[in-house]
């Protein structure tokens, strides 16, 4: 049986924790089981190394950012097959060049294109267990690429396809899945299973327990993941295509604080405006997520929509330089804003759950800026400050407590 197993910065963050990963790693490898074990930094170690960046240059290119990143995880890595060995199992450290983990060739955001896995075989017909860091692939320019934050998610599911495993178990400082961040909503329901599309939904959302494009991947694949705590042994949540539970009206409730909302004011109101718009974004590779177009009043209207918080500056910078192009008369910014979401599959046959979403803000004087909707989600702008308030009114409302 070969099994993946992925852990996050806070499970190997001191000498405890990595010995701690090691004893668990090593308990399946004698059971006789092939393991493979994707790791992220230790601790808060890519905020830091993001912060001397900063320091050194603010407007650093991201390639240069991409190899001081890609360092992180190498540290991990070496760490975790020095414990390992010294607890008597032969285990080798790899990193994306040494196993050829290929992307695209787009820095700080990059996606895998395929895996070689010629070597992983090699190690794992030694009986060694292969400890791969996370996060990173390498271009057709043989350059360091990351996949974004959280990537970490998105290597071991992308292993786990390419390497056909027997199961995917991503290990990080929660139980599981819950129906809100526990951190913030303290009644927040742990769940024993959920479909990938719900998934998806809270991971592209704001919840942190996946990155969106791990689940993304591992349903396209059919990877089945397990979200368990590499704290404790408690049983976590299972991440799959059929869920057979009982279908609750909404599955959780989201929160994304890192998102911004551009407002291009005083377009002219004419076929084409809004493909030059978001054609001049699309080509710096920045993904929008909701969009409000004003109706047309006096041959103008104004659109806006919103954009993680990182790409503010570029996608600015392109919009002032093309303003006369896209006949702006203005282009305003606001950064202080959260999105907030629930979600579930039961949403898509029942008409009255946008108006209880919005009932339960108003309950709690919160005022809403921006909505969207699909089947199985509805999303609201609404200011920073009361974002973790919006999660826990709109939570009870939908009577997800534990």
């Amino acid at each position: 049986m070969l099994i993946v197993k992925k852990f996050g910065g806070s499970s190997v963050a001191d000498k405890e924790r990595i010995f701690n990963v090691a004893e668990r790693c090593i308990e399946d490898y004698r059971k006789g089981h092939d393991v493979i074990v994707v790791l992220s930094a230790m601790g808060k170690t890519t905020d830091q190394l993001i912060a001397k960046a900063e320091d050194i240059n603010p407007l650093a290119p991201k390639r240069e950012m991409d190899m001081l990143l890609a360092t992180g995880e190498q540290v991990s890595v070496a760490l975790m097959a020095m414990a390992m060995n010294s607890l008597g199992v032969p285990a080798v450290s790899l990193n994306a060049f040494q196993v050829q983990m290929h992307t695209t060739s787009t820095y700080s955001n990059s996606r895998f294109k395929r895996i070689d896995s010629e070597r992983i075989r090699h190690e794992l017909d030694n009986r060694r267990i292969v400890i791969i860091t996370g996060f990173q692939g390498i271009n057709k320019y043989d350059d360091y690429t990351t996949l974004g934050r959280g990537g970490s998610d998105t290597t071991a599911v992308a292993l786990a396809a390419a390497l056909h495993a027997d199961a995917c178990e991503i290990y990080t400082d929660v139980e599981g899945v819950y129906t809100a961040d526990p951190r913030v909503v303290p009644n927040a329901r742990k769940m024993k299973e959920i479909s990938y599309d719900e998934m998806l939904e809270l991971a592209s959302l704001g919840a942190k327990v996946l990155h969106n494009r791990s689940v993304e991947m591992a349903k396209k694949y059919g990877v089945q993941l397990v979200v368990r705590s590499s704290l404790n042994r408690a049983p976590g949540t299972v991440v799959k295509e059929a869920v057979k539970m009982e279908r609750m009206l909404v599955s959780g409730v989201a929160v994304d604080k890192n998102t911004a909302r551009i407002s291009v004011i005083g377009l002219t109101d004419e076929p084409g405006i809004a493909f030059k718009l978001f054609s001049l974004i699309a080509k710096s590779k920045i993904n929008v997520d909701m969009i409000l177009q004003s109706v047309g009043r006096d041959g103008t209207k104004d659109i806006s929509f919103t954009i993680p918080r990182g790409d503010v500056r570029e996608a600015l910078d392109i919009l002032e330089d093309n303003k006369n192009r896209i006949t702006a008369q203005k282009i305003e910014c606001e950064e202080n804003i959260a999105k907030v979401s629930v979600v579930g599959a039961g949403m898509a046959s029942n008409p009255g759950v946008a108006a209880k979403m919005f009932e339960a803000l108003y309950n709690v004087g919160i005022n809403i800026k921006m909505i969207s909707t699909s089947e199985i989600r509805v999303s609201v702008i609404v200011d920073s400050k009361d974002a973790d308030k919006a999660m826990q009114a709109a939570h009870d409302s939908f009577g997800l407590e534990d």
